[in-house]
């Protein structure tokens, strides 16, 4: 029997987001990657980043639309 052994992957970077990647909250496109500061991400379309843009400022490292502009940096 083989054993798997667990790979820790990084944060895709803002280029990937091209890929198809669907919102956490509805599952439309993403428009936005919100990364925070445990190095993981989260992923919305344009109308949830507006509506929790107050919240994931808060909590964001980086906040990057699709066309990689960076909206905050800490």
């Amino acid at each position: 029997m083989t054993q798997m052994t667990q790979t820790l992957t990084t944060t895709p970077a803002a280029d990937d987001l091209v890929v198809p990647f669907h919102c956490d909250r509805c599952g439309a496109l993403a428009k936005v990657r919100v990364v925070l500061a445990s190095g993981s991400d989260l992923v919305f379309c344009g109308h949830h980043a507006r509506e929790y843009e107050s919240k994931l400022r808060d909590i964001a490292v980086d906040i990057i639309d699709t066309e990689g502009e960076q909206h905050v940096t800490a």
